[in-house]
């Protein structure tokens, strides 16, 4: 299992991606949260087999419709234990 932290950047607050993202991640059976960030950008963090992962960080490059998505930026992070994938409070 590996886990990355995701820095979503550009049009991504106000078009529903934190409940899309939800839907994705529950999907694809990984673990992790979503939350907005107050720069306005969102970030996820997100944790399964590399393949789901792999997955998963392809479709935040795309989005949900209304979205309109500048960069995806990685970096590595531990696994979360808690099972599941919420949305968090802003921070």
């Amino acid at each position: 299992m590996i886990a990355r932290l995701l820095a979503i950047s550009g049009r991504v607050q106000g078009v529903g991606y934190r409940d899309w993202l939800v839907r994705e991640a529950q999907r694809l059976g990984l673990r992790g949260w979503v939350r907005n960030r107050p720069d306005r950008s969102v970030q996820a963090l997100v944790a399964g087999d590399a393949a789901q992962v792999r997955a998963m960080i392809a479709a935040c490059q795309r989005g949900p419709l209304l979205a309109r998505v500048g960069a995806v930026a990685e970096t590595p992070a531990e696994v979360p234990e808690e099972a599941g994938f919420s949305r968090r409070a802003d921070g």
